[in-house]
């Protein structure tokens, strides 16, 4: 996979050294890499050794001189570094650059941190996902509590998405919600560590050793799923994944992709989430079971729909989001993406 060193001002001595590397894949969000990495810096100061990779997936909206001069306005920390990409290839193919390159390094790093470009690490965030590995060897991943700036937490850990959390997600019903309570999606938010199945990417750590049993990631996912995917390959090849609170990160939902935005209007939910839905499905479930799901889904979204309807409720859904999931679905379409 070809790369490129954004090398103009920047020293990179001794940067496969640490045993912490840390990955952050940019698109068209320079501005909130740089805040990003200044929460690792402060870290840094503090005594975590770790080596940074910006990953630029070919953004070519001025990403690289703005990274380049916001480096220099840092003083040009000789453990970061820039990675310019020949294409936007997505979450996955943009991680898997720098996994690769972990893995085939001399010496390579223990651990690898993937940290969103909208996420920011509180003081003391990152010793404590270190710690938890060091004294639990059978656990492969960790994750942070993710928060709002003013501290409100966010869901980090879940349940693999089944049928039964599917019709949980599309109908909305108190009732049904506390029926299915073991088969939610979304797990509690507590102040204990705790395992679960799958982790969000927005700071997400792994021993090194996960990559070389469980694989990198599936660069098939354009994005949205891929760490679902990861997780779940990581459990097969038995690693635990673990919620572990005491490391607390900022994330701006939805400000590297707009997505997920909650002080935006809702958009369109765009062709690749589907995709990615659809893929993850087939390829753990099969046809049967994904169809299934998506049946369940779309009665419980209808009727939710209906209920919003007839109560009044705020419209705070996609546009068109029932109508696009049809199309998408296994009913009208099929096979792996």
């Amino acid at each position: 996979m070809p790369t490129a060193n954004l090398s103009e001002g920047l020293n990179t001595q001794g940067y496969s050294s640490a045993a912490l590397w840390v990955v952050v894949v940019n698109y068209k969000t320079a501005s909130l890499v740089l805040d990003c990495i200044t929460s690792l810096i402060a870290e840094h100061q503090r005594g975590i050794q770790m080596s940074v990779v910006i990953v630029d997936n070919a953004s070519g909206d001025g990403s690289l001189e703005i990274l380049r001069q916001g480096l220099i306005a840092l003083q040009n920390p000789n453990w970061i570094r820039v990675e310019p990409l020949p294409k936007n290839g997505g979450f996955a193919y943009g991680n898997n650059v720098v996994l690769q390159q972990a893995l085939e390094a001399q010496p390579p790093p223990d651990y690898i941190l993937l940290l969103n470009p909208d996420a920011a690490v509180r003081e003391g965030a990152i010793a404590p996902l270190i710690q938890f590995l060091n004294a639990n060897p059978k656990v492969g991943l960790v994750g942070s509590r993710l928060e709002d700036p003013d501290g409100t937490p966010q869901t980090s850990a879940f349940r693999f998405p089944s049928i039964w959390s599917e019709l949980d997600h599309g109908l909305r019903l108190g009732a049904v919600s506390r029926l299915l309570a073991h088969r939610k999606l979304a797990m509690p938010t507590t102040s204990e560590p705790y395992p679960c199945d799958w982790l969000a990417g927005a700071s997400l750590l792994m021993r090194r050793e996960v990559l070389t049993t469980a694989g990198l990631f599936d660069e098939n996912y354009f994005l949205y799923f891929e760490e679902v995917d990861f997780c779940h390959r990581a459990q097969q090849a038995g690693w635990q994944c673990w919620y572990v609170p005491q490391s607390r990160v900022v994330h701006l939902v939805g400000q590297s992709t707009g997505v997920t935005d909650t002080r935006r209007s809702p958009q369109r939910m765009p062709q690749y989430w589907f995709e990615s839905r659809r893929r993850y499905f087939l390829k753990f479930h099969g046809v049967a079971y994904a169809a299934v799901a998506d049946l369940l889904w779309m009665l419980g979204f209808s009727l939710w729909r209906i209920r919003r309807w007839l109560f009044r409720k705020p419209d705070t859904d996609p546009p068109h989001f029932l109508w696009d999931f049809f199309c998408n679905s296994l009913w009208v379409r099929r096979g792996i993406s």
